[in-house]
């Protein structure tokens, strides 16, 4: 029987007969990641989470594509699949749509999702499926040993760039934006209360989900978010985004948001401009400029990086737009295999041997 929890994202995803804790949601499998990975800090938050959802573990699913941040659904004891490179979003799709009592996630890192992946994860964000994608960003290629990836800055001197990257790298929360997916948002690997609180909204809301976790790699990219972890640092370059509130950052508030005399968002000094110029973050705005501007503020060094929800707003998702379709062809009947075999366009070839 299908339990209403409240949340349009998980209405009609079974509830757990019982309460739930962290522990039932890891498995007996050995966690092999480097030591220090801080893909080690996101698996524990989203075990600590998921019991909040009160979900049987059967009706939650992790997919994966390839990569270090691929491992993970064999560390949750619910459902998953460890799938090929890149497709995780395609593969989660189908399941997201065919089986709406399921609670489906997609885990993936930057070299998955945005190279070989990049095309199955902007349809994903488009079409608007109802799946969650937690994107690994740690600006490397982890698992093959250390080469520059599709989020690594100009410059970047890897295994495979000796004399620096010479590519423009993507910014996720832009391309996503850009995608008009309609939740975007951005967080830390190593602040559990934010990226718990992320997780949160994430799974409560109806549609495509992407959630980019800055997540350092102590191996190949050690340090990659320094700027934004280190508490003589992170104030001055850290934004933290809250619907509704003016976007003021620093110590004690001393910097903000404001729009210049063209329109663009930019840095300003608190004290030297009026209260009502600083701007309010809107994360319901339906036109997405807005969330992208903000995307648009941090560069490649990442000072005035926001984190927080970008985006989230309500659009008809792809699986429920589906089954009104299936379920209007079950009622003027084209619902029939052989109807539809032989419509308008089909024809018959004769037999030339009669």
């Amino acid at each position: 029987m299908s339990i209403d929890l409240g949340i349009p994202a998980l209405a009609g995803v079974p509830k757990a007969d019982v309460a739930q804790r962290a522990k039932d949601f890891k498995t007996d499998q050995e966690v092999r990641w480097c030591p220090g990975c801080g893909d080690y800090v996101i698996l524990a938050a989203v075990q600590g989470f998921l019991p909040e959802l009160g979900l049987r573990r059967e009706n939650v699913v992790f997919v994966s594509g390839i990569g270090c941040s691929s491992r993970f659904p064999y560390y949750m004891n619910t459902y998953g699949m460890h799938s090929i490179h890149g497709r995780a979003p395609a593969i989660a799709s189908g399941l997201a749509a065919s089986r709406p009592d399921l609670s489906v996630w997609v885990v993936t890192g930057d070299g998955d999702a945005l190279s070989i992946g990049g095309n199955h994860l902007i349809h994903a964000l488009r079409r608007n499926v109802n799946l969650k994608i937690l994107l690994f960003n740690n600006r490397i290629y982890g698992l093959t040993k250390g080469q520059y990836s599709p989020t690594s800055e100009i410059g970047k001197i890897t295994k495979s760039t000796p004399m620096g990257s010479l590519d423009f790298p993507f910014n996720p929360v832009s391309l996503a934006l850009g995608a008009e997916a309609t939740f975007v948002a951005r967080t830390i690997d190593s602040d559990r209360a934010h990226l718990t609180s992320v997780l949160r909204a994430a799974a409560a809301h109806e549609g495509t989900a992407l959630v980019e976790i800055y997540q350092n790699c102590n191996i190949f990219n050690d340090g990659a978010f320094e700027l934004l972890k280190d508490a003589q640092t992170r104030d001055q370059w850290l934004i933290s985004l809250e619907h509704g509130k003016p976007i003021l950052f620093g110590a004690d508030g001393s910097h903000c948001v404001v729009r210049d005399d063209g329109g663009d968002l930019v840095i300003a000094e608190t004290s030297a401009v009026r209260p009502e110029d600083v701007v309010v973050h809107d994360a319901a705005a339906a036109n997405p400029s807005h969330a992208f501007a903000l995307s648009r503020l941090s560069g490649q060094d990442l000072r005035y990086t926001p984190v927080g929800v970008f985006r989230s707003v309500q659009r008809p998702t792809y699986d429920r737009l589906m089954a009104d379709q299936v379920t209007q062809a079950q009622v003027t009947g084209c619902a029939d295999f052989g109807t539809l075999l032989r419509g308008n366009d089909s024809w018959t070839v004769p037999n030339r041997s009669e």
